[in-house]
C-alpha cells in the first residue's frame, strides 16, 4: 500500500509540466475521496441503491 507521499509523487509525475496548482490540488482531492470511498466499502459502510433513492427522494420515489 502506498503512503500519501508516494501517491502524491505519482500523481504529480503523471501530470503535465504545465499543470496549475488548482489542477494538482484537484487531483489530490479526487484521489483522497476515492480512497475514502473504497475504505467505506471495505468497512461495510454502504447502502443499497434502493436505500439511497429512499434517502434522497423520501416518499416521492
Amino acid at each position: 500500500m502506498q503512503t500519501a507521499k508516494q501517491a502524491a509523487k505519482q500523481i504529480i509525475e503523471q501530470m503535465s509540466d504545465q499543470a496549475s496548482w488548482d489542477e494538482i490540488m484537484y487531483e489530490f482531492y479526487v484521489k483522497q475521496k476515492v480512497e475514502k470511498g473504497l475504505q467505506a466499502v471495505e468497512d461495510g459502510r454502504t447502502v443499497s441503491h434502493d436505500e439511497a433513492k429512499r434517502r434522497l427522494l423520501g416518499n416521492a420515489g
